[in-house]
Parts: C-alpha cells; structure tokens; sequence
C-alpha cells in the first residue's frame, strides 16, 4: 500500500511539471509572434522549450547581421550595445540564470534593433534592467565623458559593451555577491582603457610616408669586381643585417625600397651594366632573406650616375690611384618610401 502512494505522487508530480513545461512553451510561442520571448524558467527542463529559446538567440542574431550587411557598422555605438546585451542574455540563459536578467537584456538588444531597422533613434540610456545596482559610478562617469570627444567613433564599441557588463555586474551581485560582479565589473575596466586609447588614437593625424636615401659603398659590400652573394664581404653582410633590423625597428610600414647599383667608368659600359645590376639583385635577395617584408625595386645605373666626388679624378685606366678615387662611384643607392613609426 505505501509503494502505491508513493508512486501515485511520483505520477501527479511528473504530470505537473509536464503541464508547466507545456504550459510555459504554449505561452511562449504566443509571445514569440510579438516580440522574442525565452520560455519561463519552469519550463526550461524539455527539450522543445530550449531547442526553442536557442532559435530564438539565433534569429536575434540574424537580425543584426542583416543591419551589418546594410551597411550599418559593426563598431557602431548601438548595434555594438545590442550584440552585448544579446551576448551577455545567452551567456546568463546558457549558465541557467532561472532569473529576469536572460529576457531583460535579450528585451534591450531587440529594442535596439527594431529602432535601427525602422530608422528611428535607439538613444542612448543604458538602462539598469532586472532591478541591476548602478555599481562603479567612476566608470559611467568616464563613459559619459568618452561619448563627448572627438574621438568617440572610434571608442564606440568598447563603450557600449562596457556599460552592459556593468549592468550584467549589477545584476550578478544579487545573486552571489561581488565575488560573482567581480569578473564583469573587471571586463568594463579594461573596456574602459581599451575605449580610451582607441579615442586617442582616432584624433591622431594619420602618418605620412616618408622617404630616405643613402649609399652603401660597393667596396665595402663585396670583393672587387664581384656582385654575387659568394662574393658579398663579411662587413657587407652585417652591414645590411643592421639594415634590415633597422627597417624594422624604425618603420611602422614600408612602402617601397628601391635599389641602384652604380659602378666606376672602369671597364665596358656592357660589363659595367651586367655589375651594377647584379649587385643590386644581390642586395634585395639578402635583405628579403633577413625577412624584409616591402617591395623592393632594383635597378642597375652602370657607370652613368658618377658622383660629384669624382669628377677630378684622372690617370691611367688600371693605375692604384684612379681606382682608389673612382671608389664612391662603386656604390649601391638605397632609397625607402614609408611611415616611421610614432617615438
């Protein structure tokens, strides 16, 4: 006999739980037609209520991306607000929140998108929904303030999301404490200096390329009469490793190098030609090897640019002495169009 009662209120329980979760999905669906609804929290322990709910996050979700592909920003102050509050409604339902917070801030993102779907202003009030505490009013100051500057377009998303884990802050220290805000109220900080320093950025006048020449000696690149890699000079080689790493250190971006290979009027014009070029081929392999990046153009001028240094310069042809002041005629020009980076 007492086996029997115990499973007639085993049977009466499961049945009223059965008619809550149907009666809550019955409801929800009536409420869906309107507006997205979550199903209420009693309901949320079958399957066709949450499979339900997950539909609904999704079919938010495609609405913002569809103003997304119209054009409006994803960075923009109030499609970020309502991807926040979309996201931070998800994160409480899927840790099984069986409070308001999932539908108020789900009720918020909607809000938000029905406004820019039919043009109207969202504004700009943040409100503290499921009766959220207004925790840190040091940083809503600062959001405030941010909203002011000239480079608000820049900060405007990191601001949005700020303010709704604020609220999600707000909300969770009801139910745990501030061991339970702590991690949110943590996310709105370092939105905060990350909102801060894109709206510095964005006031900065955008950097304008640059361009630096110089001239490395050929003599102290390469052996005598040589241009190949097998002939490049220890010297020459760390010479053009401190290039590289140079480059590195000093360009926030590099446009172009251009390379000149110049040679003395010694020899052939043909021969003379064949050198240059290769000694600038040779100097663009080595710096790409040490991992510069830019386009780098090479070119060989011959013996056609000689500098003003060796205009006086006479002898005989194959004499020491000419060879040695024709020596900055032997060069390879180094030419770099770029964007220093910011000291």
């Amino acid at each position: 006999m007492p086996h029997t009662i115990y499973a007639t209120r085993a049977t009466k329980i499961t049945v009223c739980l059965l008619t809550v979760a149907i009666v809550g999905l019955v409801a929800y669906r009536q409420a869906s037609a309107q507006a997205p609804a979550l199903a209420p929290a009693p309901a949320r322990i079958a399957a066709a209520p949450i499979h339900a709910d997950h539909e609904t996050y999704a079919a938010t979700q495609d609405r913002i991306r569809a103003l997304n592909d119209k054009g409006i920003r994803v960075d923009n102050y109030h499609l970020a607000k309502a991807q926040c509050w979309l996201d931070t409604s998800f994160h409480e339902y899927s840790r099984n929140d069986r409070g308001g917070y999932p539908q108020a801030a789900l009720d918020q993102a909607a809000g938000l998108i029905g406004a820019l779907e039919s043009g109207r202003d969202p504004g700009w009030e943040t409100p503290l929904v499921n009766g959220a505490d207004k925790l840190r009013l040091d940083l809503w100051s600062k959001y405030d303030q941010l909203k002011k500057m000239e480079g608000f377009s820049c900060a405007a998303q990191a601001t949005a999301c700020a303010e709704v884990e604020l609220v999600h802050a707000g909300n969770e220290i009801h139910d745990g404490g501030w061991r339970h805000a702590k991690p949110y109220i943590q996310i709105a900080e370092d939105l905060l200096a990350k909102a801060e320093r894109r709206e510095a950025e964005c006031k900065q006048p955008a950097p304008v390329a640059q361009t630096e020449q110089f001239d490395l000696s050929a003599d102290a690149l390469f052996k005598f009469d040589r241009g190949d890699l097998e002939g490049m000079l220890p010297e020459g080689r760390g010479r053009l490793d401190a290039l590289a790493a140079r480059l590195g250190e000093l360009y926030a971006d590099i446009e172009r190098i251009r390379l000149v290979g110049h040679t003395d009027r010694l020899g052939s014009d043909a021969y003379n030609q064949r050198l240059s070029s290769e000694r600038a081929w040779t100097v663009k392999r080595y710096l790409q090897s040490k991992g510069v990046m830019a386009p780098i153009q090479t070119e060989g001028a011959g013996e056609s640019q000689p500098t003003p240094a060796t205009a006086s310069c006479a002898g005989e042809r194959a004499s020491t002495a000419l060879t040695r002041c024709l020596q900055p005629d032997r060069r390879v020009s180094v030419e770099i169009t770029g964007t220093r980076k910011t000291p």
